[in-house]
């Protein structure tokens, strides 16, 4: 029984000492897409503006840049001190107008009477009914033009038209405004990249083509793609010598309006070395492969393409890399 017990032990040592085979890839030398680096500008999808109904002057301001706003709230608030003098004078009238439908109102019930015991005629009465109900209509008319003042009053309230983040208060409490004028400008909660590239490259763009997106920042670093967007628009005019062109991004909404940040766009095919990924290592900031003679060599990496990652120098193609 003991003997087999060591025979079991010693085959369990043999195969843990076993050597397992390593991971190997070849540095292939294929066709990837040349991308060439420009700058894009983070912009909302559309700006909206808050803009004042009625002419008067700003009492209240409710908002601040950089709020987030929903659609329908208070902005701001205008008022026009005349609508409250108009107010006055439009009750004035409704109240004198009341007081004569109600004297033209019993005129009628009296020559109804009258005409039912044949005191007076007929053309009487049916002056009596005109009188009546001219000042009905005249009531009416008066309450409508109440309805529209105090119309006009609700319309102080400066509302925003949709959800979104404040860009800029234009202007300030105690300034004056005429209909149509803007209070606020917003931005509206969804955000993409704006890029602007060369003429010479437009006819490599168009819509739906893959955009790879650079670490937030303007500084350059290695493997700095971090995300990839899709073209959504390009526009058919070149201004400047450049194409504009816009880039649907996830997760923009932590991003500032007007920030700067790197964007790759395809600008046609050329050769590159590649190597699989989870085969470059790094120490000390230096990114490393190790060839299937054990030999360590530096090598500096690309960007990130289909497949694996761009070897700029240290590897030649056919090169066998064992992974770490």
């Amino acid at each position: 029984m003991m003997v087999r017990l060591l025979l079991i032990a010693a085959m369990l040592t043999l195969t843990s000492v076993m050597p397992v085979k390593a991971e190997t890839a070849e540095v292939r030398l294929i066709a990837v897409s040349d991308r060439k680096a420009v700058i894009a500008t983070v912009e909302p999808v559309h700006e909206l503006f808050a803009r004042s109904r009625i002419a008067g002057t700003i009492s209240t301001i409710g908002i601040k840049e950089g709020d987030k706003v929903n659609a329908g709230d208070s902005i701001a608030v205008v008022v026009d001190e005349k609508l409250m003098l108009q107010m006055k004078a439009v009750e004035a009238r409704i109240e004198a107008q009341e007081a004569e439908f109600e004297q033209a109102r019993i005129d009628l019930e009296r020559a109804s009477s009258l005409r039912k015991s044949g005191t007076i005629s007929q053309a009487t009465l049916d002056q009596a009914r005109t009188r009546f109900n001219v000042a009905e209509r005249n009531l009416r008319a008066l309450r409508s033009d109440r309805q529209v003042i105090e119309q006009q009053s609700i319309e102080g309230a400066v509302l925003a038209p949709g959800p979104g983040r404040v860009l800029d208060v234009l202007l300030q409490e105690g300034s004056v405004v005429m209909a149509g004028d803007n209070v606020a400008r917003l931005a509206t909660d969804n955000y993409i990249l704006r890029m602007q590239l060369p003429e010479r490259h437009a006819r490599f763009l168009k819509a739906g083509d893959e955009i790879l997106v650079g670490a937030r920042g303007m500084a350059s670093t290695e493997n700095e793609v971090t995300r990839t967007g899709k073209v959504v628009t390009v526009y058919p005019r070149i201004d400047q010598g450049r194409v504009i062109a816009d880039v649907d991004v996830e997760d923009l909404g932590d991003y500032f309006v007007g920030e700067r940040t790197r964007v790759f766009v395809a600008t046609g095919e050329r050769e590159a070395m590649v190597l699989p990924d989870g085969f470059v290592y790094r120490r000390f900031g230096v990114s490393y492969a190790k060839l299937d003679s054990g030999e360590e060599v530096v090598i500096q990496v690309g960007l990130a393409v289909d497949g694996g990652i761009e070897i700029l120098s240290g590897l030649r193609s056919g090169d066998v890399v064992v992974k770490p």
